[in-house]
């Protein structure tokens, strides 16, 4: 830990206006973002007497070793910019809102020249519109199932729409009209993509106009007697009305706005949102958040910032209704309409059927905190006592904040590959686990063009910390700030280890204190082997064995052995099982790889995206195959050359050798 007077800047050098500021610890890892109006009165709170800080604060600014800030002219761009950088350093002590649960969206893929309506979970997708969050999956397929009547828009797989498309007949839902089967151009693009333009239309709320429309044509059908179609549109009436029923009215029908409560208690507070849509509840939506020394005004502003920061501009409604307004709320009221492109109503409502509204609201959040309290039960304190545990059991300096674990699969040493997962606070951080492809033993070593297990961890531990060294060797030489702590302003206000590739932060610049293989002695000497080969001599180093679950340690003839009711041992079984899977499932995407060899890919010169083109074209290599070397050179991007050469393949003609001479070594003609 660190004595903060040791970094804590000068107040006279710290500016009076708005701004954002970053602290980190002593690997330069950004470990908390904060913005203020006044940086001066922000920062110097953080130095003043410990014992009257809240704990996690006085964690966090022990946890530090420097501080740096960023002065911006308004506190708009203070809120968008301390979005950004929360988005891209993740600090753990900022406030984090987890999902309770995994919530189901009907997800239609606009950014494919075939939209497809389908269940989505997960990281939303660029070019997808989203509706919902659903509380159940089998909702959104019986409401899908409802207006595939009148918006036959595609909901097949990849596989099945190409196919689909090579034999030249629609699946089942095309025969029964419940696709309009682009796949066999019943359809074209174009109207495809106008029929799931009206279907996002009747999803996102515009629902009058087509029950409207579709009356008319009936009306019309029955003045002309055509009385078969006119019953085929009433029956996708009654799709789209049964459809409707599903979701509740609240509110009027031109209400388009979401509704947040909160219910807290000492640690953590349950958040709950209702997405009101043309006066329905399309979606709801929790997350428990763990509370720092923050109030509810600075946690609805951190909630709106989460909600609303990666949004598409149709995702902020023209209505935000919370329980409390945020610190300043005229800034985030400016920065939501920024985001939506109109004005935005963020306000407390006070009476009427929006009010009664936020009650049942808060009443879901209430029972979501009941729900969440009995699985908090005992969590942070197993976490906390394990840790202790294995500092104690290990002899270490700390307890082992960031764990990192490594596992080497295999089949008779082929396709080796090895994970690495990461543990921090005794959680899975899965946005810093990776995965390596083993090349063989390092040159001039023992180990050279080896792929056993001992050989493989010496390589993946090897490569591992040679990054790490190499980055923060970068870190000292790039990142810097002036004698003030304020940023030097080279890269944008993202110091830090820069991915030039990527533009984001190298994680690799950050060390565990401990590093668990998967294996026994044989294993952790190897793993030590390569620390020492480096100089890396702060991380500590242990094996676990999976048949006697004994903890190895480098060097030593006898293991550690951990109670079986051992929180500690529990943790690191838990680490070593996650690597394993990690593992495993990164190897077995390798081997189905291996087995699905194509006879293109022994093609030179011909890749990926042509190969695609290829079978796009031809249908299959057989009619490839069959194919004259003018028709593929008709394929976009394949020249004479490669269509010669991809014909010679297809047909395992070698080129000609010249014929030669065996006593003069002439080349005959």
């Amino acid at each position: 830990m660190a004595d903060p007077s040791s970094y804590r800047p000068k107040p006279g050098q710290i500016p009076v206006d708005p701004g954002v500021y970053r602290f980190r610890d002593k690997d330069r890892r950004v470990i908390y973002v904060g913005k203020a109006k006044s940086l001066r009165s922000r920062l110097s709170s953080y130095f003043q007497d410990l014992s009257a800080l809240h704990p996690r604060t006085r964690t966090m600014v022990l946890t530090g070793a420097s501080v740096e800030w960023t002065v911006v002219r308004t506190e708009v761009e203070a809120l968008q910019l301390e979005y950004t950088w929360i988005k891209e350093f993740d600090p753990r002590f900022n406030v984090k809102y987890r999902d309770d649960k995994s919530y189901p969206y009907l997800a239609v893929t606009m950014g494919d020249e075939f939209p497809r309506a389908q269940v989505m979970r997960g990281a939303k997708r660029k070019g997808t519109r989203y509706f919902g969050p659903y509380g159940h999956a089998w909702a959104i397929r019986e409401t899908l199932d409802q207006l595939l009547r009148v918006f036959p828009v595609r909901t097949c797989s990849g596989g099945v729409f190409k196919r689909a498309s090579q034999v030249g007949r629609p699946c089942l839902l095309g025969y029964i009209d419940k696709c309009s089967a682009p796949c066999v151009g019943r359809v074209t693009p174009e109207e495809h993509r106008a029929i799931a333009e009206d279907f996002c239309d009747f999803m996102a709320g515009n629902t009058s106009k087509f029950v409207k429309r579709l009356e008319r044509q009936m009306r019309a059908a029955s003045d002309e007697l055509d009385f078969e179609r006119a019953a085929r549109l009433r029956d996708d009436i009654g799709a789209l009305e049964r459809a409707l029923e599903k979701s509740a009215v609240v509110l009027p029908d031109a209400t388009d706005a979401d509704v947040f409560a909160l219910s807290d208690d000492e640690l953590e507070a349950a958040v709950q949102v209702f997405h009101v849509r043309g006066g329905r509840v399309r979606g709801q939506r929790g997350w428990v958040v763990e509370k720092i020394d923050e109030g509810l005004p600075e946690l609805v502003e951190h909630l709106l910032q989460q909600v609303y920061g990666g949004e598409s501009p149709e995702g902020v409604p023209r209505e935000v209704l919370v329980p409390v307004l945020p610190p300043d709320d005229t800034a985030v009221a400016e920065w939501l309409a920024e985001r939506r492109g109109a004005r935005v109503d963020l306000r407390v409502p006070r009476r009427g059927d929006k009010r009664t509204l936020m009650e049942t609201v808060r009443r879901n959040a209430d029972q979501a905190l009941a729900r969440h309290k009995v699985a908090r039960a005992g969590d942070l304190t197993l976490r906390s006592q394990a840790l202790e545990e294995l500092q104690e059991a290990l002899e270490l300096g700390e307890a082992p904040l960031r764990i990192e674990c490594y596992d080497v699969s295999h089949v008779q040493g082929t396709n080796v590959v090895a994970s690495m997962v990461v543990f921090e606070d005794g959680l899975a951080r899965k946005s810093e686990y990776r995965r390596f492809i083993i090349r063989g033993g390092p040159e001039g070593t023992a180990l050279e063009g080896r792929t056993d297990d001992t050989a493989a961890m010496h390589e993946v531990l090897t490569r591992r910390f040679r990054r790490y060294i190499e980055d923060r060797s970068e870190a000292t030489d790039i990142e810097g700030t002036d004698g003030d702590g304020a940023d030097d302003g080279d890269d944008g206000g993202r110091s830090g280890p820069i991915d030039p590739e990527t533009g984001r932060p190298r994680r690799f610049a950050y060390p565990p204190q401990l590093v668990v293989v998967d294996g026994g002695l044989p294993q952790v000497n190897a793993a030590a082997a390569a620390l020492a080969g480096l100089g890396v001599d702060d991380v500590a180093v242990v094996g676990l064995a999976k048949r006697l679950e004994e903890v190895w340690l480098p060097g030593r003839e006898f293991p550690v052995i951990l109670p079986r009711t051992s929180e500690g041992l529990y943790l690191l079984q838990r680490v070593r099982d996650e690597a394993h899977r990690f593992a495993i499932t990164f190897h077995r995407q390798r081997r189905s790889k291996a087995m699905t060899h194509s006879v293109l890919d022994d093609v030179p010169g011909l890749g990926e995206v042509r190969r695609k083109a290829l079978l796009r074209q031809f249908g299959s290599v057989k009619r490839l195959r069959a194919a004259e070397v003018d028709e593929i050179q008709q394929v976009r991007g394949i020249g004479p050359a490669l269509a010669v050469t991809i014909h010679r393949v297809l047909h395992d003609e070698s080129p000609a050798e010249p014929a030669v001479n065996v006593t003069t070594g002439e080349v005959l003609d």
